[in-house]
């Protein structure tokens, strides 16, 4: 453990940091979790309804640096293909 105030304060400030970036990468699955599953049961109307709680909550935490802006765009782009390909069928 840290005998320094300021290496205590950093290692509080650490905990505090990973427990915000867990929540929002625990976020960020679920809303492509929810997207996918919709898919899958062939539940258009409830894919797109999730893909819109999903595209900002992706945009939001590439912005903010969780996320690689590429990433984003490689998840809303596949998404946006299977939903696409659930619609021709």
């Amino acid at each position: 453990m840290a005998n320094i105030k300021s290496a205590k304060k950093r290692a509080k400030q650490a905990v505090k940091r990973n427990a915000h970036n867990v929540s929002m990468r625990s976020m960020i699955r679920t809303a492509i979790k929810n997207v996918v599953k919709a898919i899958d049961a062939k539940d258009l109307a409830g894919a797109e309804a999730a893909y819109k709680v999903a595209v900002p909550i992706l945009d939001r935490n590439s912005v903010k640096g969780h996320l690689h802006k590429n990433k984003t765009a490689r998840h809303k782009s596949r998404l946006t293909a299977a939903m696409r390909a659930l619609a021709a069928a």
